[in-house]
């Protein structure tokens, strides 16, 4: 019997999502000889391209550029007025095009890659109808694989009138054309760290409530201490153990009013809530493969989708929820892509190489860059982790100020940096780091963690003077060798 299908609507892949993880698992795909094509039904290049990962750090960036200068004597004496809020929200217009994605659309047409715009849900095994936006439905089918990329939205915790009165979350923190007077920010993740630091900068009065006793709750404890010592330092007001009961909109002066449970009563512009993030799978189409809607997908080492029969579903970034970073969803497309690629072939797919997480310890090579004030940046396991994971290790910290190339590249230069070492295997398992360059000097923690270099070997890797990577020299002295 004939296909019913047109031959224009089949393709070897078929990406739903063309965010940074769909957009490079369908360039591999084509690379290795495949067809492929994407679904989006917003703006290529996803949530980081507009609404999250470049905006804010395009709003970050002159706050740091001004603190820098005004670290060092004889600079800070040049630098006297405050940042222009105007230049500033124009120049971060200027990368994310204010969602235009043009440009990217481009770069897919230019790779040979259709760009299918619409809803795109599954429609049973190896289908996908994509809902245009005038209502007419049309079905691609994959020969090979489907790959969900369809990432997150933000989660709203369940405070009273929260759903009512018009939020703010990343999406409308990184896009705003204008500096709220007072804004309250809920969370003590990323997130709310760098929007907090990055409003403050413009001339907000931040408040920040956290839930918990620290910020940055999952990463090593000086971590979350040093990114308040700074927040307090730039004039945000701290709030921990605080949890918002209820928000109120008044409908003349537009002020919101936060009430929290130990009965304070905030009165702001604007709320920011920034408490984590839900996948976007309810109108996905998971009920046609027998998965649940609204749920994550968990994958398996070259992201197939571990709960349904066969090698055609996949799932890169977030939506996996093995690390939600865009990097990171990047790195799975890749594994992804080379993985389908291999059984297209008929070949078996060898991820070995590939892996940035270690079976004995969890996701242990990831990086993560934060950039508040002071920077913090980590990769691998925290002490805490490692210990729990039933590594035998040894955790050794050092000031990052007490190194010549850090006092001369910043007056009262602070910073930490901590090391945590696997003794049975005499290896990097994790590193954090805090102080200017943090998310730039990462990248040594993450090679020697990936590579697994012997500690032996390592200390013959010597950093040139006067640097602030001379802080390893020091970590590994204070190691003991």
């Amino acid at each position: 019997m004939e296909d019913a299908y047109a031959v224009e609507d089949t393709y070897d892949v078929v990406v739903v999502g063309g965010g940074p993880g769909g957009e490079v698992v369908a360039d591999r795909a084509v690379r290795a000889g495949l067809s492929a094509a994407v679904v989006e039904s917003g703006a290529v290049g996803g949530e980081c391209s507009y609404r999250a990962c470049v905006p804010s750090k395009a709003l970050l960036r002159p706050g740091a550029a001004r603190a820098a200068a005004r670290s060092v004597d004889g600079a800070r004496q040049a630098v006297t007025g405050a940042l222009d809020p105007a230049r500033v929200l124009a120049r971060r217009d200027r990368f994310t095009a204010r969602g235009d994605d043009s440009g990217q659309a481009d770069w897919l047409a230019g790779a040979g890659i259709p760009l299918v715009r619409g809803h795109g849900r599954l429609a049973g095994e190896r289908r996908v109808e994509v809902t245009g936006a005038d209502g007419a439905v049309r079905t691609l089918r994959a020969r090979r694989a489907v790959v969900l990329s369809p990432g997150t939205d933000p989660a709203l915790p369940p405070v009273e009138g929260l759903d009512r009165i018009g939020v703010w979350t990343n999406r409308q923190a990184t896009t705003s054309d204008a500096v709220p007077e007072r804004l309250v920010v809920i969370g003590g993740g990323v997130v709310a760290c760098e929007l907090a630091t990055a409003w403050r900068s413009l001339g907000s009065a931040v408040t920040l409530l956290v839930r918990g006793r620290s910020l940055l709750g999952d990463w090593e404890p000086c971590a979350g201490e040093e990114v308040a010592r700074g927040l307090t330092a730039l004039g945000v007001t701290l709030r921990f153990e605080a949890v918002a009961t209820r928000v109120t909109r008044d409908a003349a002066t537009r002020a919101v009013t936060v009430e929290t449970d130990d009965g304070a009563a905030l009165v702001c512009d604007e709320v920011l809530v920034a408490v984590g993030r839900r996948p976007r799978t309810e109108d996905l189409g998971l009920h046609t493969v027998g998965l649940t809607a609204g749920d994550w997908l968990p994958v398996d080492d070259t992201c197939r989708v571990t709960a349904v029969d066969g090698d055609w579903l996949y799932a890169v970034g977030d939506v996996n929820h093995r690390a939600p970073l865009t990097h990171m969803a990047k790195y799975q497309a890749r594994v992804c892509a080379a993985a389908i690629a291999e059984r297209a072939a008929g070949r078996p797919a060898d991820t070995g190489a590939w892996q940035a997480w270690d079976a004995r310890a969890g996701h242990a090579a990831v990086p993560q860059a934060v950039f508040t004030r002071p920077e913090v940046a980590s990769v691998g396991l925290t002490e805490r982790a490692a210990r729990a994971a039933g590594l035998a290790i040894r955790a050794v910290e050092y000031r990052v100020g007490d190194v010549a190339g850090a006092a001369l590249y910043a007056d009262d230069h602070r910073g930490r940096a901590k090391l945590v070492v696997d003794e049975g295997r005499g290896v990097v398992v994790g590193c954090t780091l805090t102080g200017p360059l943090a998310t730039e000097l990462i990248h040594t923690a993450t090679v020697a963690v990936v590579a697994e270099v012997p500690l032996e070997r390592l200390r013959h890797a010597v950093p040139a003077f006067p640097t602030v990577s001379e802080v390893w020299l020091r970590l590994l002295e204070t190691y003991g060798l």
